[in-house]
């Protein structure tokens, strides 16, 4: 059935809800009281001191009343980003949740620790740090639109497949995120991965490197990794971990557009290269290669969204069968 039909049909779903996981208890002490209003007509003396859960993962999650494949995708947002990025598209297209949904697999969204529903912790008794949130100008250059110079008339790569015209919705996406929050940030997802179960993890960009670290630390849970573009990836690869299970790497368009991607590229093969040497079956994905060209850092909003959400499902049902 053509993409575009599929979605118009109504979905049926078997279950739907949502959860936290993991995190700390963390007392807080020391801090001065202050009065606030907390709505017009209402204030009080605050006392910030006393107990509170940070470092918690949220998760929704879907179930297709038929599935087409026993183990669910859960999905991992990149950096500075939330789990809204699989949603929707910037233009208003059905995002990666409702694509895979439809081809019949369940799917659980991931706020990891410090994103979005997950909350963030307000107190440098916990995280030090000052935390820091992506500009339009960076995003611009960095997910490859287009050329930095070229940011202010909005002028985007020949062929680019990103919506442009909806960039100025896309940079609502950009949430802050604390830069030396990793190891919190595996441990929230290894939680989510404990509830979840036996799983296919689709990742994203920084979430890459989450996704690799989880795959050593649940090597039970994690039965393979779909890397779009990561950027980051687990220090070693350990055959027990690995072997036999699945892997992907989808890579865009436009990747000599700056020294930085180059390097990620290179590193992103030289992973890939270890795990096939450790017994993984392991995919690459160059879509300019593969004629699909002008896609982004984002292929989950550019105008083939559903093309390649349809090809990826593809390779689950083949490849991690």
């Amino acid at each position: 059935m053509p993409a575009g039909q599929a979605m118009t049909q109504a979905l049926a779903l078997a279950d739907f809800g949502s959860f936290y996981a993991g995190g700390r208890q963390v007392c807080i002490h020391g801090l001065p009281k202050r009065d606030i209003a907390f709505t017009q007509s209402a204030s009080l003396a605050y006392d910030p001191n006393g107990l509170y859960h940070f470092e918690q993962a949220y998760v929704q999650y879907f179930i297709p009343a038929r599935l087409a494949h026993p183990l669910p995708v859960v999905l991992l947002h990149g950096g500075g980003m939330t789990g809204a990025m699989w949603e929707q598209t910037p233009d208003g297209r059905p995002g990666w949740v409702q694509h895979f949904l439809r081809q019949g697999h369940a799917v659980y969204v991931v706020d990891n620790v410090e994103r979005g529903r997950a909350g963030w912790a307000p107190f440098a008794q916990v995280w030090p740090e000052p935390p820091i949130i992506r500009n339009a100008e960076e995003s611009w250059s960095l997910f490859r639109f287009g050329r930095a110079e070229d940011f202010e008339a909005r002028r985007a790569f020949a062929g680019q497949r990103f919506p442009v015209a909806a960039f100025d919705s896309f940079i609502r996406h950009a949430v802050p995120r604390w830069l030396g929050n990793n190891d919190a940030a595996l441990q929230g997802f290894c939680a989510v991965l404990d509830r979840v179960g036996p799983c296919l993890v689709l990742a994203h960009s920084h979430g890459g490197e989450v996704a690799y670290r989880a795959l050593h630390a649940r090597p039970e849970l994690v039965r393979g990794v779909i890397g779009i573009e990561p950027s980051g990836f687990s220090k070693e690869v350990v055959s027990a971990s690995v072997a036999g299970k699945p892997f992907l790497f989808v890579y865009g368009d436009y990747l000599d557009a700056t020294p930085l991607w180059q390097t990620l590229c290179a590193s992103g093969a030289e992973y890939a290269g270890e795990l096939a040497r450790q017994g993984a079956r392991v995919q690459t994905w160059r879509l300019a290669d593969m004629g699909i060209a002008g896609n982004s850092h984002m292929p989950m909003m550019d105008d083939n969204s559903d093309d390649i959400a349809a090809r990826i499902g593809a390779w689950i049902r083949g490849a991690a069968a």
